[in-house]
């Protein structure tokens, strides 16, 4: 097993009108001595903005704004930025978040060069119903029940003046193009799928995505497998390149006698191929233990969303019970040395 030592919250809700129900799952990005995290902030009535806060070194808080960074400003995000997750590639900075609009919750993507001003490019997920998803995706054969169960949302088409739309969420990048090419994970329950081979983004066309979800199956990445995260699971931080493959840290849902449980967990992914897993934990790297993971806006959650090395150390980054922002750390050297005890 591996050792965890869990360093406590890091940030917690104020009493700012942005922040005032809640501050959780960051995205969060090293540059130098710095930690940069950019926070889910939850107003009263579930409304979210992206705060911005500044470490120095992985746990200090140095700065912290007392406003948001970034706003809703468009119809398809009008209820909310939720759970950012960023990477740098190349010398562009690619921040991704659930928009969310009082009913759909999809996929979006800004950009920036300096981490203080940022593009906003929209959805880049399909918007599509379930329906239309279901109607492709079993083309090649049935779909896993769970698909149906998670996904078509007790038959509502519409609320509100609203279409009811596939849920797509955990968009994250990965930090560098592979063999040329964009990659990235997303995730629709109750399993995680991954894009590869995107020259530019403006190729997810409507043609692309037909031809996708002809080839569902494909590109389906993680399955759940053990009994932490048996229900669903879905992405987590930006994927990490060691030697030995990309860590990938995702969360993963069980239900117990309380509810849905969310722990951290991991797995190692081939570097140029990054559609082989190679290792996987059978156990949580991590789970909700400490009072500040128990109880919160929501019971039981450890859900990462950002991670940074210094030294050996790998720092991860959650929201805990959807409250508050805590902090994990353990030796990435022995975690890549516990996977490939666990190798698929």
């Amino acid at each position: 097993m591996i050792k965890v030592k869990k360093d406590g919250i890091i940030l917690m809700k104020t009493t700012l009108l942005f922040e005032n129900k809640g501050v959780l799952n960051p995205a969060v990005i090293r540059e130098g001595a710095f930690v940069h995290l950019f926070y889910r902030a939850v107003s009263q009535g579930n409304f979210s903005s992206i705060g911005y806060c500044k470490l120095m070194g992985p746990l200090e808080v140095e700065e912290r704004m007392k406003s948001p960074l970034l706003i809703p400003e468009f119809d398809y995000e009008s209820h909310g930025m939720e759970d950012p997750r960023i990477v740098k590639i190349e010398d562009l900075y690619y921040l991704t978040y659930t928009a969310y609009d009082g009913l759909n919750a999809l996929g979006a993507l800004a950009t920036s060069k300096d981490l203080i001003h940022f593009e906003k490019r929209g959805i880049i997920i399909p918007q599509i119903t379930y329906e239309e998803f279901d109607d492709l995706a079993e083309t090649k054969g049935e779909l896993e029940e769970k698909y149906y169960r998670y996904n078509q949302h007790s038959h509502i088409f519409e609320k509100e003046g609203l279409k009811m739309l596939l849920r797509d969420k955990n968009l994250i990048f990965f930090p560098r193009k592979i063999n040329g090419k964009f990659c990235f994970l997303h995730r629709i329950k109750p399993e995680i799928q991954i894009v590869i081979g995107i020259e530019s983004l403006e190729d997810l066309s409507e043609e692309f995505w037909k031809n996708y979800f002809i080839h569902f199956k494909d590109h389906i990445l993680f399955s759940p497998n053990h009994d932490h995260e048996i229900s669903y699971i879905g992405g987590g931080c930006p994927p990490i390149e060691t030697e030995q493959g990309w860590l990938i840290i995702y969360h993963g849902v069980h239900v117990s006698i309380n509810g849905y449980v969310y722990s951290a967990c991991a797995a190692l992914l081939d570097l140029e191929n990054p559609k082989i897993e190679i290792a996987r934990l059978p156990y949580p790297l991590f789970k909700p233990e400490e009072i500040w993971e128990l109880k919160g806006e929501v019971d039981n959650v450890c859900f990462p969303t950002g991670a940074v090395v210094f030294d050996d150390t790998l720092y991860i980054y959650y929201g805990a019970a959807d409250e508050r922002i805590a902090c994990a750390s353990m030796s990435l050297s022995e975690l890549l040395k516990e996977l490939m005890l666990n190798k698929k």
